[in-house]
């Protein structure tokens, strides 16, 4: 008997088209708190695309909790356009061939969602189905995938893409405090999208979604979180200092549960695609699962390049370990996210 799995079609990913260097936001917001230039300055994070206002009056960029939530909606519809047409043209399709689309987002309050604003204007068909992931967080990545991956093999033949969309950018409030800047410091604005279809293995190099397996850690469950800040009268997102470690003790567990459910061992998986967190969180999970620098050496470069790009960052490692070109037929790869809850998320890929 023939077995459908979900599998990977094409992989596209945007970006807003500012840069900045993170000595350019340092000046920016005229950020004076020697501890936060110093830790803005660390090597591991080169700059971030950002969507960030024009300076007011006195020389200093703000932005009410309605500009901030406009911009979500502003830049999720741009940088999602651009991210599906990268990806759909790969497999000479549009956006009418789309039977199922899963779009996650944690960084703006929407109602309705995304999917219904995508299909309203980026010639979705009506009767497209759809599912919203909302508030998550940097894990919700493979929570959608989930889900996505086994209507593809319930639903044979027919198309699905996933879509992570996260403008951080509106999420960030402005003062000299370590909290804030810990943050401030550390997320992107991107878009990643997912084709997926469930059909019998071939030839061609594309994974099969063999598996997930997720963990939750209630203890942490307010180490990751909104906050609404009176003085700002805005809603910022706050870290626990000792998340990296938490998360690190913890990642054993869904990688080998993962694992010894398909038989495997570590030694048997080939490529580790692993959510760029942050530099703390990548050495602890990194340490704690024995993987090498050269394991998350996509996932270094995307923190670099990008910094946190929240749930879809995974994705933008998985489509440069594809452009690498040194994916072999047999292989096998971990996909990891982690974020609030605190949750880590766990995908098993076979080539």
């Amino acid at each position: 008997m023939t077995t459908i799995r979900a599998r990977i079609l094409a992989v596209g990913t945007s970006n807003p088209p500012n840069y900045y260097s993170q000595k350019d936001i340092l000046d920016l917001f005229r950020v004076a708190n020697p501890m936060v230039r110093s830790m803005f300055q660390a090597s591991h994070i080169e700059g971030r695309h950002l969507v960030l206002p024009e300076p007011g009056e006195d020389g200093i960029p703000r932005e009410s909790q309605e500009m901030l939530l406009r911009k979500h909606r502003k830049w999720s519809l741009k940088l999602a356009k651009d991210a599906i047409e990268k990806t759909l043209q790969q497999e000479g399709l549009t956006t009418e061939d789309i039977d199922y689309l899963c779009c996650i987002t944690s960084t703006g309050l929407m109602l309705p969602g995304l999917t219904a604003m995508f299909i309203k204007h980026l010639g979705f068909r009506v009767d497209c189905h759809r599912t919203d992931v909302v508030g998550m967080g940097c894990n919700a990545g493979l929570n959608g995938l989930n889900p996505t991956a086994n209507w593809c093999a319930a639903n044979p033949g027919r198309n699905a893409l996933m879509i992570c969309c996260e403008v951080n950018s509106a999420l960030y409030i402005y003062d000299d405090t370590m909290a804030t800047g810990v943050v401030n410091s550390l997320f992107g604005d991107g878009c990643a999208a997912v084709l997926l279809r469930g059909e019998p293995a071939d030839k061609r190099l594309r994974p099969s979604v063999a598996d997930f397996y997720s963990h939750i850690i209630p203890e942490a469950w307010g180490a990751m979180r909104y906050n609404w800040s009176p003085d700002h009268g805005k809603f910022s997102f706050y870290l626990d200092r000792d998340v990296p470690y938490v998360l690190g003790i913890h990642a054993e567990t869904p990688v080998d549960g993962l694992l010894s459910r398909n038989g495997l061992k570590r030694r048997d998986i080939h490529h580790w695609i692993v959510h760029s967190g942050g530099k703390k969180v990548i050495d602890a999970i990194k340490y704690n699962i024995g993987i090498s620098e050269h394991d998350v050496r996509h996932t270094v470069n995307v923190l670099r390049k990008f910094g946190n790009l929240g749930s879809g960052s995974f994705l933008f490692s998985y489509e440069r370990l594809v452009q690498e070109g040194k994916i072999e037929p047999g292989d096998r790869a971990v996909m990891m996210t982690m974020g609030p809850g605190s949750t880590i998320e766990t995908a098993l890929l076979q080539w």
